[in-house]
């Protein structure tokens, strides 16, 4: 299926189901493996939701209440490469691009050990499916070290997201009914080192 026709679908797919959701707390209760992500980390990245994704605000808010920095992704135009800039929850945000909620242009700038980015499909590899303009992707491949979680609900996978050869997998998937890690093997190679 084309990417385009498989985006549309998963996103009408996550509307309906993120509609039946509504008022009820989701992501909060965290797994012990992201826990311990966010607490070797020393800035957490994370995204306004748009719609009908999923709300990564409570893992902010857990980053925050660890002492943590906390920062968002910043875009300006679609052949301009995305920022992190810091951000603490309850800080301004101004309006953005397609749609998104960033903070000030003019806020001092961050790399984010733990991104957590928003997704429109992924599968049991992790491998994910985003909007088509390649933002977090170039992100992800300026911040090799940087842990990569998608959050998303769980209509959200597919059996196998078609893969380019610039796209770069997560190193894990957190829905609303489980936490999904690719194999051991390749959680070692991206293992994060202890934090001095």
């Amino acid at each position: 299926m084309p990417k385009a026709l498989l985006r549309q679908r998963l996103k009408e797919r996550r509307d309906g189901f993120a509609a039946t959701r509504r008022g009820a707390p989701h992501f909060t209760d965290l797994p012990d493996t992201l826990r311990d992500w966010i607490e070797r980390a020393s800035c957490v990245s994370a995204y306004v939701p748009i719609g009908s994704e999923a709300d990564p605000l409570p893992l902010l808010l857990h980053a925050r209440e660890m002492g943590h920095m906390t920062a968002l992704p910043h875009v300006t135009r679609p052949d301009a490469p995305m920022r992190f800039l810091l951000w603490r929850p309850g800080d301004p945000l101004h309006p953005g691009p397609m749609g998104l909620l960033q903070p000030d242009a003019g806020a001092p700038g961050a790399a984010p050990d733990l991104i957590i980015t928003p997704l429109l499909g992924f599968d049991r590899r992790c491998h994910r499916l985003g909007y088509g303009a390649g933002f977090y992707d170039r992100a992800f491949a300026g911040l090799p070290t940087a842990r990569r979680v998608g959050l998303a609900w769980s209509v959200q996978e597919v059996d196998a997201v078609p893969a380019d050869s610039w796209d770069v997998p997560l190193h894990a998937i957190w829905t609303e009914r489980e936490w999904i890690e690719p194999d051991r093997l390749r959680r070692k190679r991206f293992a994060l080192p202890p934090k001095a």
